[in-house]
């Protein structure tokens, strides 16, 4: 790898032929059981933050997807910046903010991307200087991902000690080894999480279109999926999928899930309702609220989850390839 400064030229990725994502793929739903709570928590988690620093979380989404200019135009120059220079003293000046290019790729109304955008402008995350839009060091702040980055390495040490034992790769890698990886191919690596965050939201909004929602459902999702009983079995993602309902026996309450999602006890009545008209939750006499997905929620939950996949395995073989982990 050669050095320019503070920049790193990205060598060549014509090795992914050769780590196979079909291989990935399969093995990702093989060992589903294993990854799902990681997997859970890091989703989860970046939701929560997300709603935590707006009350919004399309808001949040706006603004990660305008400092994401930023990874774009590194990946298309073929340079690499590590995490701290990446941070370091960081604006970023936009000629144009496209409204109508926002919400054909975030699917939110065009109205709602005015207005949110607005909203960061008052509260001087984004700054006007002429036509000129300006993404204040503030924004920066906001979104570096330290849970998140935490998360992410986390769930690739998880997929190298699979990968390992089924012989697709020749190590295993702590989560500190990958968190090093990661910051210092930083541009590069978080490029290809966006990618997949951005494909990820994109799927599940077709069955969940309110986000709120859907993070509310992702904590009593991660509460079933990490349940002791549940997540030491041996069960592939089909089984996965049929077993997952009867995972956690107590449930949530709203006070739980709004102590866990940070969002506010009277939205989170709300949201259930919503979860419920899904046909995606349970309530039980102690108004525990507990996964059960009817029959056409679990077959609708099946396409997305596969669609999902093939992202989250594209994502593991870019990082992989770069990352030059065998």
């Amino acid at each position: 790898m050669f050095k320019l400064g503070f920049f790193m030229i990205i060598p060549s990725v014509s090795s992914e032929v050769n780590f196979n994502q079909n291989k990935i793929n399969k093995s990702i739903s093989k060992n589903f059981n294993k990854i799902s709570p990681t997997f859970y928590k890091l989703i989860s988690e970046w939701f929560i933050a997300a709603f935590s620093n707006f009350n919004d979380i399309e808001k949040y989404i706006i603004l990660i997807y305008l400092i994401r200019n930023d990874f774009i135009f590194y990946r298309r120059n073929g340079i690499i910046i590590d995490y701290d220079t990446f941070y370091k003293d960081k604006i970023l000046e936009i000629p144009k903010i496209n409204l109508t290019d926002i919400s054909k790729d975030l699917d939110i109304p065009k109205e709602s991307v005015r207005r949110k955008i607005v909203s960061l402008e008052n509260s001087g995350v984004l700054k006007k200087s002429g036509k000129k839009i300006i993404i204040d060091r503030s924004a920066y702040e906001t979104v570096q991902p330290i849970k998140t980055l935490t998360n992410v390495s986390n769930l690739l040490s998880i997929f190298s000690e699979i990968l390992h034992k089924e012989k697709i790769i020749n190590s295993k890698y702590s989560n500190q080894q990958l968190t090093s990886v990661i910051k210092k191919n930083f541009s590069f690596c978080w490029y290809q999480f966006y990618k997949f965050l951005f494909r990820y939201i994109e799927i599940v909004k077709k069955q969940y279109p309110d986000l709120e929602a859907f993070c509310i459902g992702m904590v009593i999702m991660l509460n079933a999926a990490s349940h002791k009983d549940f997540k030491d079995k041996d069960i592939s993602l089909k089984k996965w999928r049929d077993e997952i309902s009867d995972a956690d026996k107590v449930g949530l309450n709203t006070m739980s899930i709004s102590d866990i999602s940070k969002i506010p006890r009277s939205t989170v009545v709300r949201k259930l309702k919503i979860l419920m008209k899904l046909n995606v939750l349970e309530i039980n006499d102690k108004k525990l609220y507990k996964i059960k997905f009817s029959e056409k929620a679990l077959k609708d939950g099946t396409k997305i989850q596969n669609e999902v996949l093939k992202a989250l395995s594209n994502f593991v073989v870019r990082i992989y390839n770069q990352s030059n982990l065998r």
